[in-house]
């Protein structure tokens, strides 16, 4: 599979992947479960969430987004790396170029660590854009005609409403 481009709603309670022309690959809880004694990612996903406050003390699963946005860097790297390994399937060939969907209301520190925590994952190149205007495409909305639209995004830890209008 040459999987090129990828599409990454990084939620605060689900993470979805879309790949062009094959729909949507990914769609699993961002919760990630790691082994305190050796710093090692053991589950992923549909598995972690299932750990979620079933784990003894040596291992703790927990969601590393807050509100939109990283709350803990290494383990959203472990997760955004296993999440691009699956989308990609197991003979990777190419790096993924990956666009990342973002509150519009992140801080340029909040942008830096999404790019980061994505290029350390495996992607050759990230980019972020904001929610709003990315439910604005899926919706069919053509955001740059000279016409006003009201979006709601209503997400597990953030909802933003956002007028698009005169060309975004």
């Amino acid at each position: 599979m040459f999987v090129r481009k990828i599409g990454i709603d990084l939620g605060t309670e689900n993470t979805l992947f879309y790949i062009p022309k094959k729909g949507v690959v990914v769609n699993e809880p961002s919760v990630v479960a790691v082994s305190i004694e050796d710093n090692r990612v053991l589950a992923v996903g549909n598995d972690a969430k299932e750990m979620l406050g079933k784990t003894p003390d040596t291992i703790v699963a927990s969601r590393p987004l807050k509100d939109g946005v990283i709350a803990d860097y290494n383990v959203t790297q472990a997760m955004l790396s296993y999440f691009i390994n699956k989308a990609g399937g197991k003979f990777r060939i190419f790096r993924p170029e990956v666009m990342v969907s973002v509150p519009a209301g992140i801080t340029s520190t909040e942008r830096r660590a999404v790019i980061e925590a994505t290029l350390q994952a495996g992607a050759k190149a990230a980019y972020i854009a904001k929610e709003p205007v990315l439910a604005a495409i899926g919706a069919g909305i053509p955001i740059n005609s000279p016409v006003g639209n009201m979006i709601i995004d209503i997400g597990g830890g953030t909802s933003e409403v956002a007028i698009i209008s005169l060309g975004g």
